[in-house]
């Protein structure tokens, strides 16, 4: 089964950034919507940021609002999550997935990767 692939994950400072990228090889990649989840050590999978179709929608948790920016490539069939001002918080494991439309539960997505670590220290 396809899967997605998430990269760009590592070790950063507080105040640092990072850009995670997700590989999406999938044929029909434009004509779903992608969001951006994280889950830290004993806590539950939470929603960070999500992006319609075309790019023309975007939705962001609030812990992610004026820090996190996601946007897309349908040429290259890929979701990127732009971390900026990282704080110790946002240590978690971050896993992107498909959906049919930009929503923040977890249970609306249906294909998932196998996350990629970002660690904040202080």
């Amino acid at each position: 089964q396809v899967q997605l692939v998430e990269s760009g994950g590592g070790l950063v400072q507080a105040g640092g950034s990072l850009r995670l990228s997700c590989a999406a090889p999938l044929r029909t990649f434009g004509s779903y919507s992608m969001g951006w989840f994280r889950q830290a050590p004993g806590k539950e999978r939470e929603f960070v940021a999500a992006i319609g179709r075309s790019a023309s929608s975007t939705y962001y948790a609030e812990s992610a609002k004026g820090r996190f920016t996601i946007s897309r490539d349908n040429a290259a069939r890929a979701v990127y999550l732009q971390m900026n001002n990282l704080r110790p918080e946002d240590t978690a494991v971050y896993y992107c997935g498909r959906s049919r439309t930009v929503v923040a539960s977890d249970r609306n997505y249906d294909l998932w990767g196998q996350g990629t670590q970002v660690t904040v220290s202080s």
